[in-house]
């Protein structure tokens, strides 16, 4: 962690001009220029809208990138223009309208479609932040048109749309990473070296949960209407069924709704990845669900109250919760709760407390380990995420471009820990305890479960 970036970059030039990636490399990159340890990388951005734009101001951060190109369905987003954006979204979104107003040091084409800015053979890489539904189709055509990926997270909407991308770049052998940012973050990758070498002893289980108290109104209730003029409705729907524009749903509320997004994947998929990778683990072996609507009525069809079990071939247990009908914190410190025989873990971006354990009736053992207590040096941004987390996985994705390295958060651990999202919202469908054969992915005691593990797509869009 002590080098910078550009000491490895520079490091990484002197091989022989990267023998190391040579020839298997260059034959890989068929569609696009080849990026060199010094040369600028061109970029395309691929909705920017609330996260697109956090994702956007981020990059251009970045001295080796060069904002190439742009794409929206919502005209202001794409004129970078806030005085456009229709005020009653301003007036009911506030924050999550992006600031817009960026200044480009070179002009960016425009693109409403996002197969024409693929189409640019100039653009080596693109960030995908669009609403879920969209991740499987943009990821794949991007690398099969040539071009490096950094998609932001929940990664898929379906487990098969996770397997066909992972299939797809490991046909063109591009570069593909996850934003799924405590990856990026200095505290967790202590803790991922640390934890797995026996620190709080052996770990039976884990939790986590998500809290918002959206009572009384949630997202509202309200009737379809015409989009705003300058809104692309079809081509926000993409490969999902049609229906008509409903305010409630777009530009930001999809998280809401199950056709778009879910609590557990915008949320849940943060946790289970950061605690999936502190046991080592790939995937469960059964999966068990309770919640519904409970308490807020509104139009929002996933649950307010959700309780989610996941069990291991290893024996361990992780526990999450969806609480959006209540408040206040569920651990003494942090955002996850590792419980071992030596002690237990409490940690977030932040840092990390670990508590010594007491020893239970019958033992005679004084306490197995010290308290301890770290701090993330790194500064806290506005949202309370750390500085290095999502700008850690954007560097290392950069540098990966040009080392033709693996990035912290490949594909394959993004889709494996986003489909603990979508197990859980099935097991919640099917109403019963779900076996996982990870390696088929496939469930071995419901047919009925397997039914949800993709849907038809709308004419003209194919996975």
């Amino acid at each position: 962690m002590k080098n910078t970036r550009r000491k490895f970059i520079k490091t990484t030039a002197t091989t022989t001009a990267g023998l190391a990636i040579g020839l298997n490399a260059m034959s890989s990159i068929t569609k696009s220029r080849y990026v060199g340890p010094n040369d600028k990388i061109k970029m395309g951005f691929i909705g920017i809208g609330n996260r697109g734009s956090q994702l956007l101001n981020l990059f251009m951060k970045q001295p080796d990138i060069e904002v190439a190109a742009l794409c929206d369905i919502y005209e202001p987003y794409l004129l970078r223009d806030r005085s456009k954006v229709d005020q009653r979204y301003l007036e009911d979104l506030g924050g999550r309208i992006p600031r817009l107003g960026e200044k480009f040091p070179k002009k960016p084409k425009m693109y409403s479609d996002y197969r024409e800015l693929l189409d640019n053979k100039d653009i080596d890489a693109v960030c995908i932040a669009t609403p879920d539904h969209w991740h499987a189709i943009m990821t794949i055509d991007a690398v099969r048109a040539g071009k490096d990926v950094y998609c932001e997270k929940p990664l898929t909407a379906t487990i098969v749309e996770g397997r066909a991308m992972v299939n797809a770049q490991k046909e063109t052998n591009r570069v593909v990473a996850v934003g799924l940012n405590r990856r990026g973050n200095v505290v967790y990758q202590k803790l991922a070296k640390d934890i797995p070498a026996g620190k709080i002893g052996q770990i039976s289980v884990a939790r986590a949960a998500r809290v918002s108290n959206m009572s009384p109104n949630g997202i509202g209730k309200l009737k379809p209407e015409q989009p705003p003029k300058d809104f692309d409705w079809d081509m926000w729907l993409g490969p999902r069924a049609y229906r008509p524009y409903q305010y409630n749903i777009a530009p930001y509320m999809f998280r809401w709704w199950s056709d778009y997004s879910s609590q557990m994947g915008n949320w849940g998929v943060h946790y289970m990845d950061a605690i999936r990778w502190l046991l080592g683990e790939t995937a469960p072996s059964a999966i068990t669900a309770h919640g519904g609507k409970y308490v807020i009525d509104h139009d929002a069809d996933i649950p307010d109250t959700m309780e989610v079990t996941f069990e291991f071939a290893s024996k361990k247990i992780i526990s999450f919760g969806i609480y959006e009908a209540t408040s206040g914190g569920l651990f003494p410190y942090g955002e996850l709760e590792l419980r071992g025989t030596k002690g237990n873990l409490y940690a977030n971006e932040k840092g990390y407390r670990i508590i010594p354990g007491r020893r239970g009736q019958f033992q005679t053992w004084d306490k197995q380990i010290d308290e301890e207590e770290y701090k993330n040096p790194s500064k806290m941004l506005d949202d309370g995420s750390a500085a290095d987390s999502t700008t850690g996985l954007i560097s290392n994705f950069l540098d990966c471009i040009k080392t033709r390295q693996n990035p912290l958060c490949s594909l394959e651990d993004g889709h494996r820990s986003t489909s603990f999202a979508h197990l859980a919202n099935i097991a919640l469908k099917v109403n019963q305890r779900l076996e996982w054969d990870h390696v088929n992915e496939r469930f071995t005691n419901s047919e009925k479960a397997n039914q949800f593990l993709s849907y038809e797509y709308r004419k003209p869009w194919k996975l």
